[in-house]
């Protein structure tokens, strides 16, 4: 890529949407300039650069706006392809739906929702020896559920359980992951952000 490139990031501070896009652009090693927005007062560059949804986060590369976090994730690996790849080798698709159900059900549907989850983040902690998912370095599954981590703590108050204590795996991985600084800079602590 050129050397005179311009990239901003319009996003907030506590979007988990966002934090992909931060981790991603750390990762990548590019420089970008962070423009934080307000969704209650939209600026008019949200509004000019993502007129439809008017939504943050926006890649705005060379003046083009890149809208939806695995639409910029995307654009961010196929962009920079002389910096290590985000994307694994074979798909993966994964369902937040559990972790609705926890925050906005009681009773019966969300114990089921969090048997769901814990079923599922038990799966995600299996890596067998690698340290990421993709091997030795962090990649495009790391930067699409680690801002998920973000949303454990109001999981574990609502469903009234412990990841840490079902799912230990997971959490050394979150844990190695936030050793990264691309990482540790991007993620918001859920407990100060409450």
């Amino acid at each position: 890529m050129a050397e005179e490139e311009e990239v901003i990031l319009l996003d907030v501070l506590p979007s988990a949407f966002g934090m992909r896009v931060r981790i991603a652009l750390a990762e990548k090693g590019i420089k970008y300039q962070y423009n934080e927005d307000n969704l209650f007062d939209k600026s008019p560059l949200i509004l000019q650069m993502n007129p439809v949804h008017k939504m943050i986060p926006v890649l705005i590369h060379n003046g083009k706006p890149i809208c939806a976090s695995l639409v910029i994730l995307h654009y961010i690996d196929k962009t920079w392809r002389d910096k290590p790849p985000l994307l694994p080798s074979d798909p993966f698709h994964r369902s937040q739906a559990s972790g609705k159900r926890i925050l906005m059900n009681k009773g019966e549907v969300r114990e089921a929702a969090k048997e769901e989850m814990i079923g599922c983040l038990k799966i995600l902690g299996e890596l067998g020896d690698k340290l990421y998912f993709g091997g030795e370095t962090i990649g495009f599954l790391e930067t699409v559920l680690l801002p998920y981590y973000c949303w454990f703590f109001s999981y574990e108050a609502c469903g009234e359980f412990s990841i840490e204590a079902e799912c230990p795996k997971l959490m050394a991985w979150v844990q190695r992951c936030k050793e990264r600084e691309s990482v540790s800079k991007s993620l918001t602590d859920p407990l100060n952000s409450l």
